[in-house]
């Protein structure tokens, strides 16, 4: 089946300029052509498929590059949430995709589960047994014994060990490798060091890349940032400059200048802060301690913001990831992380693009979606307005395709 989808704008995700009077032309999950004004009569089949939408603007479907589809996105805890079974947890992955997808958020990056939970969803998605965002799954992180998210599976130490549970992540089906370079939001973990000695964390590196598999790290301090620079990592998550037990942030611009010219990305999950602020917020009779937490974390959004400034302006390049299913972010908070990188000083464009064509290349799906090309899925979502005036807009969707899935919002056909 032929589809024209028409609007009257259309952002690739390149960068580009936006195309008016946009056609976008579709046919069995594939993308064949992209036109400003009309399509080429001689490609269009007489039983083609018009779907016209005025006052609309078309994009390439979102990547969110840091989830946790097992985790509820609802307040909870770390250790509450992970007293649920391996079956809850893949039913919650399972839904969560499906509610991702429904946002216009087509593919995602789960960084790090119960053991093999979400490889099987992705799998099961893989043979039509549902429909959800597209999953790209590290199965369980790689952390010292203790560390952060130890009860996922993915405890290991000493370089020989470290190595054996990276041949044992690929075993299980990992599409990449996720290290816990610090500690994090697990009780009794330290945030503020790094969690494994120089050696061990350039080991599971130097094993990854042996496995043909990229690998990211969670960061949250500046020594562990130092380590995942000289460990070769291809991306870092968060890259705080948590400096004590109190969460305090003190940005190191040595640091990130030793980023910026390595040249390896960044996801600023700059969404858990502004979910956790709305949520404190919304508690219209806080007692002192919830006070005092909302304090914080406004705190820590300003830091964040900021050292999200500062990073790129010694060349740091930042895509598109949420946190999702941590604290209170919920799976389809993308639109919110987006406004915040705009907050934090970059264009609508370039949120856009650390959304779509830069999160593609960056976790190593640019050959499958991330933009608007010939030959690339047709992953789409198509939202009322123009995001690049308010990037509420995609918030506003009237359809969602992925590949040959399609859904057109009640709103959309009025």
């Amino acid at each position: 089946m032929t589809t024209l989808i028409k609007a009257d704008r259309l952002i690739d995700g390149t960068g580009k300029a936006p195309l008016k009077d946009a056609v976008l032309l579709v046919e069995g999950g594939i993308v064949k052509g992209v036109f400003e004004g009309q399509a080429p009569k001689e490609l269009v089949p007489a039983d083609a498929e018009v779907l016209d939408f005025p006052g609309c603007t078309i994009l390439p479907g979102l990547i969110d590059t840091h989830v946790h589809l097992n985790l509820p996105g609802d307040g909870s805890t770390l250790e509450d949430a992970m007293r649920e079974t391996e079956g809850v947890f893949v039913a919650t992955s399972s839904f969560a995709a499906s509610k991702a997808l429904d946002a216009g958020i087509t593919s995602v990056r789960d960084v790090g589960g119960s053991g093999r939970t979400v490889i099987d969803v992705r799998r099961t998605l893989e043979l039509g047994y549902g429909r959800g965002a597209r999953i790209c799954a590290c199965g369980q992180p790689i952390t010292v014994t203790g560390g952060h998210t130890w009860y996922w599976g993915g405890e290991a130490d000493g370089e020989e060990r470290l190595r054996l549970k990276v041949r044992e992540m690929v075993r299980l089906g990992a599409d990449f490798i996720k290290v816990m370079a610090s500690g994090g939001g697990t009780v009794n973990t330290i945030s503020w060091l790094p969690a494994f000695s120089q050696r061990e964390l350039s080991a599971i590196a130097d094993e990854a890349h042996r496995m043909d598999r990229k690998i990211t790290a969670h960061c949250l301090c500046a020594a562990s940032i130092e380590y995942a620079i000289e460990a070769g990592v291809d991306q870092i998550e968060h890259a705080g400059f948590i400096v004590n037990a109190k969460g305090e942030q003190i940005f190191d611009a040595a640091v990130a200048e030793k980023l910026g010219k390595a040249g390896i990305p960044v996801t600023g999950t700059l969404a858990v802060g502004g979910y956790m602020v709305e949520a404190m917020q919304a508690k219209t009779d806080r007692t002192p301690a919830e006070q005092s937490i909302l304090d914080r974390w406004l705190r820590m959004l300003d830091d964040n913001l900021d050292q999200f400034a500062q990073l790129r302006q010694a060349g740091v390049e930042f895509v598109a990831g949420t946190d999702a299913g941590w604290r209170f972010t919920p799976v389809d908070a993308l639109p919110t992380e987006i406004a915040l990188m705009q907050r934090g000083g970059m264009t609508a464009m370039e949120a856009i693009v650390a959304a779509t064509g830069f999160a593609a290349r960056t976790i190593g799906i640019e050959d499958r979606a991330g933009t608007l090309a010939p030959g690339l899925a047709s992953d789409v979502l198509v939202v009322a307005g123009n995001p690049l005036d308010d990037l509420k807009a995609l918030r506003d969707v009237r359809m969602v395709m992925q590949g040959t899935d399609m859904r057109i919002t009640p709103s959309a056909r009025a």
